[in-house]
């Protein structure tokens, strides 16, 4: 479910979308504003690992304001108990507005205490809702590199399907792979 502050909400998580200022700050080594703003405890890990890609959708977003809602988005761990604190566990993305076809392109990472709880899945799942119900979206794709075992897994527990390979010059080889629902 999304609320009127781009936060989608699932169970245990908020999937705070970023504001172009919010990119900026984050792309700049800032992200203490950013952690008043979502109420959340930023690691360091999280703002390193997120910095480059905060530049990328940032630029993005100049060139392409319609892409902006499908950008970027900081997994955000809701406290299970009253004594603990909310904090960023992970980003997900579309790579940009659906395409021509009307697929979108899906993309995320937990930092590594936060993987093996189900949170990835969960924060793709609500994404997708939130796709398919505020935007008609039904056709996902995920590119994903062979040697990923925990997100061939995710993808493949979502009902993915292999459509091919291609060369990110990036990440190198990765595999292909389509849902519709």
């Amino acid at each position: 479910m999304a609320d009127s502050d781009g936060v989608i909400s699932s169970e245990r998580l908020d999937l705070a979308l970023l504001s172009l200022d919010q990119l900026d700050l984050v792309a700049a080594g800032d992200s203490s504003r950013l952690a008043a703003e979502l109420g959340a405890t930023i690691p360091a890990d999280w703002a390193s690992e997120v910095r480059g890609l905060a530049a990328r959708r940032a630029q993005q977003i100049r060139e392409r304001p319609s892409d902006a809602p499908w950008l970027l988005r900081a997994i955000v761990l809701r406290p299970a108990d009253a004594g603990d604190e909310r904090r960023a566990i992970g980003y997900l993305n579309f790579h940009a507005a659906p395409d021509e076809s009307g697929t979108a392109e899906i993309g995320y990472t937990l930092l590594p205490e936060a993987r093996g709880h189900g949170y990835a899945i969960e924060a793709v799942r609500a994404a997708f809702e939130w796709a398919t119900r505020v935007h008609g979206i039904r056709r996902f794709r995920a590119s994903v590199s062979p040697d990923n075992e925990r997100s061939l897994n995710l993808i493949g527990r979502l009902g993915f399907h292999r459509t091919g390979e291609q060369w990110d010059p990036e990440d190198g080889l990765e595999l292909v792979f389509e849902l519709e629902l």
